[in-house]
């Protein structure tokens, strides 16, 4: 009989912002859309702790990984300093995925300070990219195979970071090669690898593409905002995805996250993480824990996180 998952739950990717600090142009009012998510104007309000705890109030998280948020370029060291700031005692942003613009020429001193934080574990530096102007988060094409870039991919393992990979399915054949191109590094695909096109021919080039790239050892993937790209979704169409992301990486490479509050665009957190425990039931108790809490307890070393704990009320 399917059992749902009921452990502890590590949300291995969500955001937080204070839109009164002018820190996000992607959030502004007259930035328009982005990346085919549509209309951000409900996400355009203050997002801090407290606002996380309540949306995942239901779901026993326990720990959570802060990824960068698109603050204004040429001060990613900032957003560090603010979150910083922030109550370190609820257990949301126990772990920081950072930003460093890694083609620049003061990447090695800027991975310096972003390391000597405690709590940054990875970095991201976004390379999504399409033809569509409207859909591009990366502002030029080829950033992967760029040898400034790589060579500020190269500093990483001194560091002991992760890179939080954010793609298009057209670019996962650059992905695979930059993954065999640095087997010492460990990538984290973000949000599925991002299936844009849903249509047949698109959703078979995402299948794929996504299958060699999980032929890497050196990459894991994040199951995070499948309602991004398939706004009218329901619980069958969220477990294609989810599923075949975990056939091809396996739940010890596999974790679950919200992206929130980017996903409530689309949904609620509690919508997000019943249906991850849905789409699971069928899985073995080792199979669902890995994916729940496991995976990215290992990868983004939250050792430290008991399993008991919990985000106050």
């Amino acid at each position: 009989m399917p059992t749902p998952y009921h452990g502890p739950v590590i949300d291995a990717h969500h955001h937080l912002w204070d839109l009164g600090l002018g820190c996000y142009p992607w959030l502004n009012a007259t930035a328009g859309e982005r990346g085919g998510l549509g209309d951000l104007e409900p996400v355009r309000r203050n997002y801090l702790p407290e606002d996380y705890c309540r949306d995942a109030r239901n779901q026993n998280v326990v720990a959570t990984v802060h990824v960068e948020a698109g603050w204004r370029e040429g001060d990613c060291i900032g957003e560090t300093q603010w979150l910083e700031t922030l109550d370190e005692e609820r257990g949301v942003a126990a772990r920081y995925v950072a930003r460093v613009p890694l083609a620049s020429p003061d990447a090695p001193a800027l991975l310096e300070r972003q390391a000597a934080f405690p709590r940054v574990a990875g970095i991201r530096d976004i390379v999504s990219w399409d033809p569509d102007p409207a859909r591009r988060f990366a502002a030029r094409d080829g950033m992967m195979d760029d040898p400034a870039w790589r060579a500020g991919l190269s500093l990483l393992p001194r560091h002991g970071l992760v890179f939080d990979l954010l793609i298009f399915p057209c670019q996962l054949d650059d992905a695979v090669r930059l993954a065999a191109a640095f087997p010492d590094q460990p990538f984290i695909l973000n949000h599925c690898g991002s299936p844009i096109d849903r249509d047949a021919e698109g959703m078979q080039r995402w299948r794929e593409g996504l299958r060699r790239l999980a032929r890497r050892p050196n990459v894991a993937i994040k199951i995070s905002d499948l309602v991004a790209y398939d706004h009218d979704w329901t619980l069958e169409s969220l477990r294609q995805v989810a599923l075949h992301c975990i056939d091809c990486f396996g739940p010890e490479r596999s974790m679950f996250a919200s992206d929130f509050p980017v996903a409530s665009l689309h949904a609620s957190f509690d919508e997000v993480y019943d249906g991850f425990r849905a789409i699971t039931a069928d899985l073995s108790a080792s199979e669902q824990s890995a994916l729940f809490f496991g995976t990215a307890r290992r990868l983004y070393r939250l050792d430290d996180v008991s399993p008991a704990g919990g985000l106050p009320a």
